[in-house]
């Protein structure tokens, strides 16, 4: 097995079980620190993603780049100095950013916002971002020499010690009536997991550089230029995603408060659908993620070597794959994720939008191999500004929908799917104008034919609620497996096809 399939299958596994204790540690969140302090968690998180790609400035994708470069010229020596550079650059970053992310705090929190309970979680925050700028830099150092496995380890060592804390530590810290506080002790766990996660990191890196050879004479630094030439370009797209993301608590908070919900009902609903709606839909996104990872490479052979048989094959076994896995997330979450989210997250508002957006989640799930595919293809410039174009289209309708007194937090909802639809959409008809990939919508449109079949089949032939939920779960994925194999959709050949397409070629 190659080490880039092994590669594959151990990032496969490691982003399934930080899925799974992801979705663990937000359902202990939201039932032991209540909605409230779920919603100021989560309206400051994003804030903190911001601040540290701020800070990082795509660093770690151009240590990646760089140090997978020396590797292929035999010049592993090297990799001290760009590590040094790289660090230079961060702690540079760090010391012009950090200070300027603390003194907007207040204006954040209290105009932006709307709510100065934030403001607490968001300093802690901005506590965690040196901690994961470091973490950064070793991940990017363990990427380049492709060594997967530490990496992953690290995700999934955060993730577990984030439950044991939530679990055992953070009943013991909670104040009744503080909310501010609940939220600032949750982000406060979330920092003491990230510690661990990198001392891990830096325990590895240092295994690791005792087997690298060292450098025969003293050289210089490793210059900034190559670093910088990488890091820059890269992380304006990263910082335009990053800054969408800050600005959707802005503006679903402004606007809901502008139709007249109030601050801390409208933070309550943030965090119901950013912590607990949304992750629920994406938990099996891991399977198309994956996926776009092992069919890069593969398609950019196919495509460079110009065997266009080889080319479509590949991505249209890889989109239907995909289309089946949001065909059978979207039935699931339509007819029972209501009945989830309220079982599993006891939230007593929000899980009735389950219904909503579930229909337009299954395009979601196509979005990450179509991205991949439009990279690979040469497109991936049309594959950014179809992100920029689908994110600013949600931040825009959630504006006008979610002020509106009639239709308040169902508006901000509409407005997600809203964007959802418009990147997806756009990527698919980036994807037609290429010839060679031999494209269309109709390799989308029967799975979600048989979604919407299932959908009103399936009440009609078998009553819902009359088992247990995860009984009722399993007879909705037969019912559906069932429609694909009649409409021919699913076929015994397509593991065969699958295997040929891990093969090495």
């Amino acid at each position: 097995m190659s080490s880039f399939i092994r590669g594959t299958v151990v990032l496969m596994v490691a982003v399934f079980i930080s899925k799974l204790l992801g979705f663990v540690f937000r359902i202990q969140f939201m039932r032991i620190a209540g909605e409230e302090a779920v919603g100021v968690y989560m309206t400051a998180y994003p804030a903190f993603i911001f601040f540290l790609s701020l800070v990082q400035l795509g660093v770690p994708i151009a240590i990646a780049k760089v140090i997978a470069e020396l590797q292929v010229k035999g010049q592993s020596a090297k990799l001290s100095s760009v590590m040094k550079t790289a660090s230079f650059i961060t702690i540079l970053t760090g010391i012009v950013f950090i200070p300027a992310c603390i003194m907007f705090v207040p204006y954040l929190s209290e105009t932006l916002l709307g709510n100065s309970a934030s403001s607490t979680t968001l300093y802690v925050g901005i506590a965690i971002v040196p901690v994961a700028a470091i973490g950064g830099l070793i991940r990017g150092y363990f990427q380049g020499i492709t060594r997967i496995e530490e990496t992953a380890w690290s995700q999934i060592i955060e993730q577990f010690f984030r439950i044991i804390l939530i679990t055992w530590l953070l009943p013991y810290l909670l104040v009744n009536g503080n909310t501010a506080m609940n939220a600032a002790y949750a982000m406060g766990i979330t920092f003491l997991a990230e510690v661990l996660s990198v001392l891990y990191l830096l325990f590895k890196y240092g295994q690791q550089k005792k087997r690298t050879p060292k450098e025969q004479e003293k050289s210089k630094r490793f210059p900034l230029e190559p670093l910088l030439a990488i890091a820059l370009p890269s992380s304006g797209s990263r910082l335009f995603g990053t800054f969408t993301w800050f600005l959707e608590p802005i503006i679903f908070l402004r606007a809901l408060s502008m139709s007249g919900v109030t601050a801390i009902a409208a933070t309550s609903l943030y965090g119901i659908i950013s912590g607990v709606l949304i992750p629920l839909l994406l938990f099996p996104a891991f399977i198309p993620y994956a996926l776009s990872v092992v069919l890069v490479p593969a398609v950019s052979g196919a495509a460079a070597s110009k065997n266009t048989k080889k080319l479509k094959e590949r991505i249209h076994l890889s989109l239907r794959l995909s289309a089946l896995t949001g065909t059978f997330a979207a039935a699931v979450f339509y007819i029972h994720g209501q009945a989830m989210a309220e079982s599993l997250f006891h939230v007593t508002k929000g899980a009735s939008y389950m219904t909503l957006l579930a229909p337009v989640f299954f395009f979601y799930y196509i979005q990450s191999p179509l991205y991949s595919i439009l990279q690979a293809t040469g497109d991936a410039k049309a594959g950014m500004m179809n992100s920029v174009y689908g994110g600013v289209a949600k931040l825009g309708v959630m504006f006008i929908l979610a002020s509106q007194p009639g239709l308040q937090e169902t508006g901000a909802v509409l407005a997600i799917g809203f964007g959802v639809l418009i990147t997806s959409f756009l990527h698919i008809a980036t994807l037609r104008k290429n010839k060679s990939t031999d494209t269309g919508f109709t390799i989308f449109a029967l799975p979600y034919a048989a979604f919407i079949m299932t959908s009103i089949m399936r009440p009609i032939f078998i009553p819902v609620g009359d088992s247990g939920l995860l009984i009722e779960c399993a007879i909705t994925t037969l019912f559906l497996l069932v429609i694909l194999i009649l409409t021919g959709q699913v076929k015994k050949s397509d593991l065969f096809l699958f295997r040929r397409l891990l093969s090495r070629h």
